[in-house]
C-alpha cells in the first residue's frame, strides 16, 4: 500500500507539473491564457504544497522554483562554450549592398537568401539546455565570457525550464535577448512614483540590471521576458536560420513571429521600411534590423572577423534627434592623456533616457560646427547609444556669443598639452604625474576584461590613489588589510576581500595581463595575437620594430607604441615588480597529448560540409598537428579541406591557383 500511495502522489505532481508548465507556454509564449490567473494559483499552490512535503522528488526545473528565494552574492564567471560575436552595424542601405558584394566574393555567385529580424534592445543571454532541461544561463559578458545568472533567469516565466518534444539536440545553446516591454516597465516606474522613489530611466538598462539582483525574489516580481534569435551546438537538426528560428518555437521559446525570410535584397529593405515606421507599435524597444545569411553552410563558409560573423549585418534605424541648449564645456582626461572636450546640456529626454551631456570629440569637431556656449544644438543618439551633438541653430545665436576656445593646458596638472601630427586630439604628456591618468591606468589594469580584481572598483582605486597608497598598478600588490580599514566605506570584510582579489589575480593568464599594461593601441584582440606569438614578455620587449610589423595583423603604430612602452625605464621598473609578486608573463601553455609537428608549415582552408568532423573539430585537428587554419584562398594556402557543397567562389581561386582540394579522408591519412 506504501509503495502504490508514493507512486500516486509522484504521479500527480508530475502531472501538476507538466499542466503548470503547458499553461504558462500558453500564457507567456503563446499570448493566449486558457485558464484564470486564480485557477493557475490554485494548482500552483497544491504542487507546493506537494513538494514541500516530499521533498524526495525535489525537481530543480520545476515550476515551483521559478518563484524566486535564492540569494547570489558574487555571480561565477563561465566561459561561454561558443564565442557570442557582436553584430557590424549599418546605417545606410548602400552599406548593406556593399555587405552583399563582400559575401558574393567569397560564396561565388550564388542564390542567396536572407532571414530579417528586428533588433530587439535588451540584455543578451545565453542559455544552456542539456537533454531538454535547463542547466545554465550566463550573460554576453565580453563574448568570451560571462556571469552565470541562472537562479535569476528561471524567474522569467517566457522561458522553458524543460523543453517541449523530442527532436532536440542532447547539448545546445540558445541565445537571446532579456527585455522589458513597455507596459510593464511603465507599471514599475508608476509604482516607485506613488511610493516617491526615483522612476528607472529605460527599459534597457532596468532589465540588465534585473539580471544581476542578488536577490531572485526581486527578480520574479519583474515583467521580464526572453525573445530568441538563434541556436548555436553542435550537429543541429536543421540547415536553415529561420529553420531554426521555427525549431526553436516548437521547443517552447518565444521566437517572436516578425522574422522573415527575404530572397533577395529587395525585399530586405522592403522588410526595413515596414518597421522602420511600424516599429513604434510594438510592445518593447527595437532599434532596427538583423539581416542574416539563411543558410547555416554559407554561414559557416564566411566565417567570422575578430569580432563579428561575416554573415550577418545590423541595420540601424535613424537616430532619435532633439533640440537643447549648450550650457558650458568641460574637458575630461583619459588614461593615455588624450583630453576630450564634453558639452554640457540643458536636461533633456532623448530615445528613453535623460541626456545632460554629450561629447564633442575635439577641437577640430569644435571648429568644424562652431560649437559655442549659449547655442542651441541639436543632439542624437550615435547608434543609439552615446549622445553626441550634430549641429547648431544659428537662427537661435544670442548676439554676444564668442568662439570657443580649445583649452591649451591640462585641466588636472596644468602641463601644457601637444597634439602630435597626423592625430586629432590634444594629449597631456605628464604620463606619471597627471591623476586622472594615474587612476585611469589602474582601473583599467583591474578591469574585467584584464586582471579582473575582484573586490576592487574604480571609485575604490580613486579612493587608494587620493590616499597617497597607490601611485600605479604595482602598488596595488603592496596592499594590506591595515592600510585600507581606515578609508571611507571600508569595512573588515570589503578590505580583506580586496587584499584578496588582488592576490588571486596572479593566476590570469599572460594575454590578459598584457592588455591590462594599458599598452596603447593595444587592445584585447592584439594583445591576444602578442601574446600567442611571442609567448611569454621578456621575448616581446626584446623584439625590434620590424619583428613586431611582421606579427600577423600588427601594423607600424602599435609596433612603434609597444617599443615606447618598454623603453621607459618606469615601466620596466613595474613590470619587475609584478614579476615578483607572481605576476604571469608567459603563456602557460596546455599540454595535448595528441599534438604532432606533422603539419608544421603548412596552411589549411577548410571548405563545404562534412561526415566525420564538424568543421571546428577539424581546425582543431590542424592546429593541435602544427598546422595553420586560413580564412580565405591565396598563393599562401597549402591544401584546401573540401567537403560537399564546397563554396563554388573557393573551388575557383583553388583550381587558379593549383592548390590541392584534399577530402576529409584525405586528411586523415596525413596525420596518419
Amino acid at each position: 500500500m506504501t509503495n502504490f500511495f508514493y507512486m500516486d502522489v509522484l504521479n500527480t505532481i508530475q502531472k501538476l507539473r507538466e499542466e503548470l508548465n503547458l499553461h504558462n507556454y500558453n500564457y507567456y509564449v503563446l499570448d493566449n491564457a486558457t485558464i484564470t490567473d486564480y485557477e493557475f494559483d490554485i494548482k500552483l499552490k497544491e504542487l507546493q504544497d506537494l513538494e514541500n512535503a516530499h521533498p524526495e522528488y525535489f525537481d530543480i526545473n520545476s515550476p515551483t522554483q521559478r518563484v524566486g528565494g535564492t540569494i547570489t552574492k558574487n555571480f561565477q564567471t563561465v566561459a561561454h562554450r561558443q564565442r557570442m560575436y557582436s553584430l557590424d552595424n549599418s546605417y545606410s542601405k548602400e552599406d548593406l549592398l556593399d555587405w552583399e558584394v563582400r559575401i558574393q566574393k567569397v560564396l561565388g555567385n550564388v542564390n542567396l537568401q536572407y532571414t530579417c529580424e528586428l533588433k530587439y534592445d535588451g540584455a543578451s543571454i545565453s542559455i544552456t539546455y542539456e537533454n531538454g532541461k535547463l542547466v545554465r544561463a550566463v550573460t554576453r559578458g565580453d563574448g568570451f565570457q560571462g556571469d552565470d545568472v541562472t537562479n535569476n533567469i528561471k524567474t522569467i516565466r517566457s522561458i522553458p525550464l524543460t523543453l517541449k518534444g523530442d527532436n532536440y539536440p542532447d547539448k545546445f545553446d540558445i541565445r537571446g535577448e532579456i527585455i522589458l516591454p513597455f507596459a510593464g516597465f511603465e507599471k514599475m516606474n508608476q509604482e516607485l512614483i506613488e511610493i516617491g522613489e526615483t522612476p528607472y530611466s529605460n527599459p534597457r538598462n532596468t532589465a540588465s540590471g534585473s539580471l544581476k539582483l542578488q536577490d531572485s525574489t526581486e527578480v520574479a516580481k519583474r515583467p521580464l521576458e526572453c525573445l530568441l534569435y538563434s541556436v548555436a551546438g553542435e550537429k543541429l537538426p536543421f540547415t536553415s536560420q529561420f529553420d531554426g528560428l521555427i525549431a526553436a518555437r516548437n521547443w517552447g521559446f518565444k521566437v517572436p513571429k516578425e522574422a522573415k525570410i527575404a530572397a533577395n535584397l529587395q525585399e530586405v529593405f522592403d522588410f526595413i521600411d515596414y518597421w522602420d515606421t511600424h516599429r513604434h507599435k510594438l510592445p518593447y524597444e527595437t532599434d532596427g534590423v538583423v539581416v542574416k545569411v539563411n543558410s547555416i553552410q554559407y554561414q559557416e563558409e564566411l566565417g567570422y572577423k575578430a569580432k563579428s560573423p561575416r554573415w550577418a549585418m545590423a541595420y540601424k534605424f535613424k537616430s532619435e534627434q532633439v533640440s537643447t541648449q549648450l550650457k558650458s564645456i568641460s574637458y575630461q582626461v583619459g588614461r593615455t592623456g588624450s583630453i576630450t572636450p564634453v558639452a554640457n546640456l540643458k536636461a533633456v529626454q532623448l530615445a528613453g533616457t535623460i541626456v545632460k551631456r554629450a561629447s564633442l570629440h575635439n577641437a577640430d569637431q569644435i571648429k568644424k560646427l562652431d560649437i559655442r556656449v549659449g547655442d542651441t544644438v541639436f543632439v542624437e543618439k550615435g547608434g543609439e547609444i552615446i549622445p553626441k551633438i550634430i549641429a547648431v541653430d544659428l537662427a537661435q545665436r544670442p548676439e554676444n556669443s564668442l568662439p570657443t576656445q580649445y583649452i591649451t593646458h591640462c585641466p588636472e596638472c596644468q602641463t601644457e598639452l601637444v597634439r602630435n601630427e597626423g592625430e586629432a586630439n590634444h594629449y597631456c604628456p605628464n604620463f606619471y604625474g597627471c591623476p586622472p591618468q594615474i587612476i585611469g591606468r589602474i582601473q583599467h589594469f583591474i578591469s574585467r576584461k584584464a586582471m579582473d580584481i575582484e573586490g576592487l572598483g574604480g571609485e575604490t582605486v580613486a579612493l587608494l590613489f587620493n590616499n597617497d597608497l597607490v601611485h600605479n598598478y604595482a602598488d596595488l600588490y603592496d596592499l594590506t588589510v591595515e592600510q585600507i580599514l581606515p578609508l571611507e566605506r571600508m569595512a573588515q570584510k570589503s578590505a580583506e576581500n580586496l587584499v584578496n582579489g588582488v592576490k588571486k589575480s596572479t593566476e590570469i593568464p599572460f594575454e590578459s595581463v598584457l592588455y591590462a599594461l594599458g599598452i596603447r593601441y593595444v587592445g584585447e584582440t592584439v594583445a591576444k595575437k602578442l601574446a600567442k606569438h611571442y609567448k611569454n614578455i621578456d621575448a616581446l620587449r626584446k623584439a625590434s620594430l620590424i619583428e613586431l610589423i611582421l606579427v600577423d595583423e600588427i601594423g607600424e603604430r602599435i609596433a612603434q607604441s609597444v617599443i615606447e612602452f618598454f623603453e621607459k625605464e618606469e615601466n620596466k621598473i613595474i613590470i619587475e615588480r609584478l614579476k615578483s609578486y607572481g605576476v604571469q608573463f608567459e603563456i602557460i601553455e596546455k599540454i595535448n597529448l595528441n599534438a604532432t609537428t606533422k603539419l608544421e608549415g603548412k596552411t589549411f582552408v577548410v571548405s563545404g560540409v562534412f561526415t566525420q568532423f564538424s568543421r571546428d573539430e577539424l581546425k582543431k585537428a590542424i592546429e593541435d598537428n602544427g598546422g595553420k587554419v586560413g580564412s580565405s584562398i591565396s598563393a599562401k594556402t597549402n591544401y584546401v579541406v573540401a567537403g560537399d557543397n564546397m563554396g563554388p567562389a573557393k573551388l575557383d581561386k583553388a583550381n587558379k591557383l593549383n592548390i590541392p582540394i584534399i577530402s576529409e579522408t584525405d586528411f586523415m591519412s596525413m596525420l596518419q
